[in-house]
């Protein structure tokens, strides 16, 4: 078995224009993805970004576009998702980053977030892809059945809660 990304696409540094790079993952792609992530499937993974080289530091900035089937996180039901995200991402060669872990106190600003380590000449474009729908998933969306399952199982809805171990902390409580 590969240890290599579901949505390997390796960028080489040499290679950067002018022009846009986009990136679509294919059926399988996005299958081991879903896999990885806890989706129940992922229907759209794209992303069209721009790059631009500042000395040894690339950076990338665009669009992501997913569309995907989740579980809602209360009653388990398919729920369906679409994101369309801004995304800006820093490659770095891998020393610089390593120099900065060897401070013992740093403080990150904001366009240091999302900076990602590469040796050599090139960089995985598409694993960084992956990585920020990853961080764009809510796992705890919630579909439109969520109340009536919480009712169902007697989670606390409005303050009160329903069910027969509310009953007995509330006769605990004396209520």
């Amino acid at each position: 078995m590969s240890d290599a990304p579901e949505f390997s696409r390796p960028f080489d540094i040499r290679g950067i224009t002018a022009e846009p790079v986009t990136l679509e993952a294919n059926d399988a792609e996005r299958a081991a993805l879903a896999k990885r992530f806890g989706l129940m499937s992922i229907g759209k993974l794209a992303a069209t970004l721009s790059l631009e080289a500042e000395g040894d530091e690339i950076a990338a900035t665009g669009a992501l576009s997913a569309a995907f089937v989740q579980s809602c996180a209360v009653s388990g039901d398919d729920l369906p998702m679409t994101i369309e995200d801004e995304i800006t991402l820093r490659f770095v060669p891998m020393a610089t980053l390593e120099a900065a872990e060897e401070d013992e106190e740093i403080e990150l600003e904001e366009d240091e977030l999302d900076e990602i380590g590469y040796s050599g000449t090139s960089f995985d474009l598409g694993e960084a892809v992956a990585q920020s729908l990853a961080l764009a998933i809510d796992p705890y969306a919630t579909g439109p059945e969520a109340d009536d399952a919480r009712r169902r199982h007697g989670m606390v809805e409005g303050g009160e809660a329903d069910g027969p171990l509310a009953d007995m902390l509330r006769g605990l409580k004396g209520d």
